[in-house]
């Protein structure tokens, strides 16, 4: 794939369009600072004509009936063969534009975004109503139908993917959508516009407005004619797009902030729990809203498994997205660099002993990128600054726990709940940490694994709602009540 940039349009009505404002924006790739591609800088006036598409698609078209299901499906099924087609084309632009290595973008992210696309186009014709026991001669039964228009905002980290996790339900269960991509990382999407217009997605079934989130996201969060958002990203802006919400008491699905625990017992195995403890914090540079960015040992294992770690994490090689040799690739932005830095500064002058890392790293071939070394600290408290607060770069704080009772407090002890991961070989206590730790998604004895068959999302501040697997359908439809009097008796009426 060449590095030259590229030219892309926003999707509206089932056409390649400019914004209204003739504004454009530029994608620079983060591993050289070298442009890759442009793209439309849209705001409230783009988003408004996609919903008025959308909502043109849904109410004058046979797209959102049950009758319909099976012809949903196989769109999202092809969808999902062609990106498997343009795996190279896909992984080569999602790493230029994200960062991200071509090793996660060619082996897993763009493979998780066709499956997502496939599994909710399996499910399109699984939308089932109950038949409910009323005590009388009635049939009583519920229909699941579609809401509507539905918006989704998302976050940089993962382009592809969160394009496949707010698209293909909302699709699959009869909804139009107007779908932002972020501004730093719009590209992939753009590209996936094009795979709809070749398979002959109906025009106005998915709009694509690109441009920022303090107008773009803004509107679709108020939008009047949108019935629900989704939403992907920090806790800050998801407060905010839940009070956006409020204008027509839109349905919400918030998929926020982490600062996910794992915990490795004296019992587990440590080859195994080192590789995972390295996942966990290091894939995608540790910007990643579930990264192990808490790891908690136990007393006995504290120093042979921190040896461990530590001598595997200077091995990590960093370099450019494009190096199949890298393992690591940049920050998104120099912005973003420099509060991770800040982060990591922060530790070293208050007390948390660094055992690795802990700067910019002095390849001179990695001089134009935003990179940073993989750095972990030994902490002794949880209430430190980077024990408590997102940082969503590769830094790892590391404590010590002398029983399953302790483990669960500092597990506990932090206004996030998303994700977490147990190490043991006990299953018992692995189920019972499962139990007590309050977030979304519990591992145990594996770290970073998400399925479209599982559901994905958060407890407190990391949000509310579900991507993924049946329980999120649920959330892209409403339950209509039908009652029918199957009796011959005569009408009770109070007021004759």
């Amino acid at each position: 794939m060449s590095t030259e940039s590229e030219a892309f349009s926003m999707y509206i009505d089932g056409e390649f369009v400019e914004a209204k404002s003739k504004q454009i924006s530029e994608s620079t790739c983060p591993g050289d600072q070298k442009i890759i591609g442009r793209f439309p800088k849209g705001d409230g006036a783009d988003v408004d004509r996609a919903v008025q598409a959308a909502r043109q698609a849904f109410d004058a078209t046979d797209w959102s009936h049950v009758r319909n299901s099976i012809e949903r499906g196989r769109y999202l099924q092809k969808i999902a063969e062609r990106l498997r087609e343009d795996l190279d084309r896909f992984s080569e632009l999602e790493s230029l534009d994200s960062g991200k290595t071509i090793t996660e973008t060619q082996l897993i992210d763009v493979h998780m975004a066709a499956d997502t696309f496939e599994y909710f186009g399996n499910m399109a014709t699984q939308l089932y109503g109950d038949v409910l026991p009323v005590p009388a001669d009635v049939l009583d039964f519920t229909l699941r139908e579609p809401l509507g228009v539905c918006g989704a905002i998302a976050a940089w980290n993962f382009p592809i993917m969160f394009a496949a996790w707010k698209m293909a339900p909302a699709l699959a269960a009869g909804n139009c959508c107007v779908y932002k991509p972020a501004e730093l990382t719009s590209l992939s999407s753009l590209a996936l516009g094009k795979i709809f217009a070749e398979l002959g997605l109906p025009p106005g079934v998915v709009n694509i407005v690109t441009g920022p989130g303090r107008s773009v996201g803004q509107a679709i969060a108020e939008h009047g004619q949108i019935e629900k958002v989704s939403f992907t990203g920090s806790t800050e802006v998801g407060r905010k797009i839940m009070n956006a919400a409020a204008s027509n008491l839109k349905k919400t699905t918030l998929e926020l902030g982490g600062k996910s625990p794992n915990i490795v017992f004296a019992d587990a195995d440590l080859d195994r729990a080192v590789s995972g403890a390295m996942t966990a914090i290091f894939y995608n540079g540790g910007q990643c809203c579930i990264a192990g960015s808490r790891l908690l040992l136990h007393e006995d294992i504290y120093d042979r498994f921190l040896e461990q770690l530590v001598e595997r994490t200077r091995k990590i090689t960093l370099g450019h997205p494009l190096n199949w040799e890298a393992r690591m690739g940049p920050m998104i932005t120099p912005q973003h660099q420099k509060q991770v830095l800040a982060f990591i500064e922060w530790g070293k002058q208050n007390g948390l002993k660094l055992l690795t890392g802990g700067g910019i790293p002095k390849d001179p071939e990695l001089s134009e990128g935003n990179y940073i070394e993989p750095t972990i600290f030994a902490a002794d408290s949880n209430d430190s600054k980077l024990c408590q607060e997102e940082i969503f770069g590769p830094v790892l704080t590391v404590l010590k726990f002398k029983d399953e009772a302790e483990a669960v407090t500092m597990a506990n002890d932090t206004p996030y709940g998303l994700a977490s991961a147990v190490w043991t070989q006990d299953i018992k206590r692995g189920l019972r940490m499962a139990k007590s730790i309050k977030a979304g998604q519990v591992w145990i004895n594996h770290y970073m694994i998400v399925s479209p068959f599982g559901p994905h999302g958060g407890f407190k501040e990391s949000g509310y709602g579900k991507d993924l697997s049946k329980y999120c359908l649920e959330e892209y439809t409403q339950i209509k009540n039908v009652y029918v009097d199957l009796s011959d008796d005569e009408f009770l009426c109070l007021y004759d």
